[in-house]
This record gives structure tokens, C-alpha cells and sequence, in this order.
């Protein structure tokens, strides 16, 4: 476990997916990470790459050949290796190998960087491609947040703050875990959304219009909340296991096939490609108060 301090934050992040395990304001003893109890889902923040959301069938073809790979790509369950750390810093970093190609023919280095800065903790995904050929991927986030916060206030209390208001659709789930063909009306000129469990009933909450860059916890009944920032993310999944103290707030590069997919990765909505020899970056943040 690679742990990061500075005088407000302690971070931990485990070498397996390189997913945070633990983001705690130690002046408060607050910490905002949901605690992966396998009742309800155990992860806690994967690190989805080289796709985002599931498959048709499971399944993509490339180059007249067809691979399976399962929902959200293979990087979470992989063991990354620290290339770079310091106090408030740590880089990690996943190449490909045999197992990898077998799944995803592209050779490629990602790199999964942590860093503290005050109360706020920066993350950023760095994919080079070191193929001969043009690499096709997405990248995306899956961090799940406590709530409630604090003791003496319910999942009820705390609303979702977007930092524009908002007039757009949701895009309903088959499932299979696919893109239905049509939007259904959700946020109608409004910039909260309040909080009760039976919101992902349905499964998650998919936005591909969203004109906000941030979207906050807050509550009226404390001061303790958080606002994730995600400028340069198309995407957007919010999400809660059934019952489940946590809310995922998820800015993705990416997006799961809709059921209309052709099933061919160049096809793919949200589809990224990188030349050989280049890299993509995008960094999003997450400021605790």
C-alpha cells in the first residue's frame, strides 16, 4: 500500500489497479472514500482503461478478428509498479505484455499519477503508444464517495451540485449493461439534484451532454463535502450500488456500446485514437473540504 501525506490529506493507494483505497482530511478525521464493503460492491475507486462501460456480447473485433474483454477493461485487476514517488507523489505505471495482447492488440504504457496539493488530490491518466500502429482506447474514472459524511445526517441530506445549470437527458441502461437508442428527460433547468437511494435502482445515471465541468456533494446540514473537477471528460456516469452509503461521481473518456454497436472497436462511440509514439493526458480532481 503507497500512502500520501501533506498537512491537510492522507491518501492510499494500493498497487493492485492502482486504485485509491483511502482519501482522509486528517485535521477533521474525515475520510470521503467509500470502504469497500463486499456486501454492496468492493471496489472503491477502479481505474478503467483500455474501455469504459461493458461490451456487446462482450466482445470487439479489430482487424478482422474478435476479443473479449469484460466491463471497464482490464487495468483494475492488474498490479501496476510504482515508477515514481515522493511524500504527496506517486506515479504508477501498466505496460502491455502477453497476457494484455491476448485481450487488446496494442502495445502501450499508462501511467496513473497521485498527487496532494493542499486540500485537493490530482489525478491524471498518461497513455503513450508504443505500437507501430494507430491505438484505439478509452480512459475513465470510477471513484465512490461516502455518504453521508458525518454522523447525524442521512443519505437524504446531501445533494449533487452541478456548477451549470442543467437541461439534459439521462441514457438508460439495457440489461446487458448497454446504451439504450434514446435519452430520457432527467434534469430540467436546474443545478442540484437531491440524493436518495432509489436513484440507481435503475443502474447508473449516464450524461453525455452535461455543460458543467464540477459536480459537488454538499449537504445543508454541515460544511463537509467535496467537488470533483473534470474538464476535458465527454462523459459522465454517476452511480450507487443498490443501497449502498456511497455515490461514484465518474468522468469518462468513453462509453459502454449502445445496443445498436456494431461491435467494431474503430466504431465505437467515444472511441479515442492515439498515433504511434504519442500521448494522451487528462487529469481530474477532487477537493475535499
Amino acid at each position: 500500500m503507497i500512502q500520501l501525506t501533506n498537512e491537510r490529506l492522507s491518501v492510499e493507494i494500493a498497487k493492485q489497479g492502482a486504485e485509491l483505497q483511502s482519501i482522509r482530511r486528517t485535521d477533521w478525521e474525515i475520510d470521503y472514500l467509500w470502504n469497500g464493503d463486499p456486501a454492496f460492491w468492493s471496489k472503491r475507486s477502479p481505474v478503467l482503461f483500455p474501455i469504459v462501460g461493458g461490451l456487446k456480447n462482450n466482445t470487439y473485433e479489430y482487424n478482422g478478428q474478435n476479443y473479449t474483454m469484460g466491463r471497464h477493461g482490464f487495468a483494475r485487476d492488474k498490479e501496476f509498479k510504482v515508477i515514481e514517488q515522493s511524500v504527496d507523489k506517486v506515479t504508477f505505471e501498466l505496460t502491455d505484455n502477453e497476457e494484455t495482447l491476448k485481450v487488446y492488440p496494442f502495445r502501450f504504457v499508462f501511467n496513473v499519477t497521485y498527487q496532494l496539493e493542499r486540500n485537493k488530490l490530482i489525478v491524471t491518466y498518461n497513455v503513450r503508444n508504443t505500437d507501430d500502429k494507430v491505438m484505439l482506447f478509452s480512459v475513465g474514472a470510477h471513484p465512490a464517495f461516502r455518504v453521508p459524511l458525518v454522523k447525524d445526517t442521512t443519505y437524504e441530506d446531501y445533494f449533487l451540485r452541478f456548477n451549470k445549470v442543467e437541461t439534459t437527458g439521462i441514457w438508460p441502461l439495457s440489461p446487458d449493461g448497454q446504451i439504450e437508442s434514446a435519452p430520457v428527460p432527467f434534469l430540467n433547468q436546474v443545478s442540484e439534484l437531491p440524493l436518495k437511494k432509489s436513484l440507481f435502482y435503475k443502474d447508473a445515471l449516464v450524461f453525455k451532454s452535461l455543460a458543467s465541468t464540477t459536480i459537488s456533494i454538499k449537504s445543508k446540514l454541515t460544511p463537509h463535502g467535496l467537488t470533483v473537477s473534470y474538464d476535458g471528460f465527454p462523459f459522465m456516469g454517476i452511480w450507487a450500488a443498490k443501497d449502498a452509503d456511497f455515490v461514484c461521481i465518474e468522468p469518462w473518456c468513453g462509453i459502454a456500446d449502445s445496443v445498436t454497436s456494431s461491435g467494431k472497436l474503430e466504431d465505437k462511440e467515444g472511441i479515442l485514437s492515439l498515433e504511434p509514439g504519442n500521448t494522451f493526458t487528462r487529469s481530474w480532481n477532487v477537493e475535499l473540504y
